[in-house]
């Protein structure tokens, strides 16, 4: 299995392993480009891990990818069976930054954002993007607040109202006070009303 340190390159994480599928060592893996088709033509990846050994990246030919219940399932070459599969729950699929795919204006990836700060449209500050969260539904930022409490906080227009990738800042519209659990649960109701009154 070959292997490369990660040394001065950057790295863009299109993807994250969930764990086995079947029994010929394929990965059950998330998206986390936003055009899960990339996967699809892709001739090897670099898996960042397994647990312990986060600073080593390790390259795998791709054998074969589709698309599979809302997950792509990945079979890479070495991985044979499910517990060399399990090995990876929870690594990154990565790529070389040069080889990502360039964005239209206005989509971003998510790995991009990492260190961002977040200020409210009066310049006062929420707090650092430090992850994403995914339930399903729009995707969330996972901001590190003033305090060093988590804010959970929609990337949505109406909410995220604009982005300076060059400053590295992200400006948000959000209602005075209100905590990040309820402005996430008032989201996702508004999401479902505006489906329920569109179909």
């Amino acid at each position: 299995m070959p292997a490369a340190h990660p040394g001065s390159e950057e790295w863009v994480a299109i993807g994250r392993v969930l764990g086995s599928r079947g029994n010929r060592g394929e990965l059950k893996t998330e998206s986390l480009s936003g055009h899960p088709d990339r996967f699809l033509g892709l001739e090897s990846v670099y898996l960042l891990g397994p647990a312990g050994s986060e600073a080593r990246h390790h390259r795998f030919e791709v054998e074969n990818a589709w698309q599979h219940g809302g997950h792509i399932v990945l079979k890479l070459r070495g991985i044979e069976t499910i517990s060399e599969a399990e090995r990876w729950r929870g690594c990154e699929v990565h790529l070389p930054r040069p080889e990502r795919l360039p964005l239209p204006e206005g989509e971003y990836y998510q790995s991009d954002l990492i260190g961002f700060e977040v200020v409210r449209e009066d310049g006062r500050p929420v707090g650092c993007v430090r992850g994403w969260q995914e339930h399903g539904g729009p995707a969330l930022l996972a901001v590190e607040g003033e305090s060093g409490q988590e804010v959970l906080i929609p990337f949505a227009a109406s909410i995220c109202v604009a982005v300076d990738a060059g400053g590295r800042r992200i400006v948000v519209k959000l209602p005075e006070g209100l905590e990040a659990v309820r402005l996430y649960e008032n989201y996702l109701t508004t999401f479902a009303i505006n489906r329920g009154s569109a179909s």
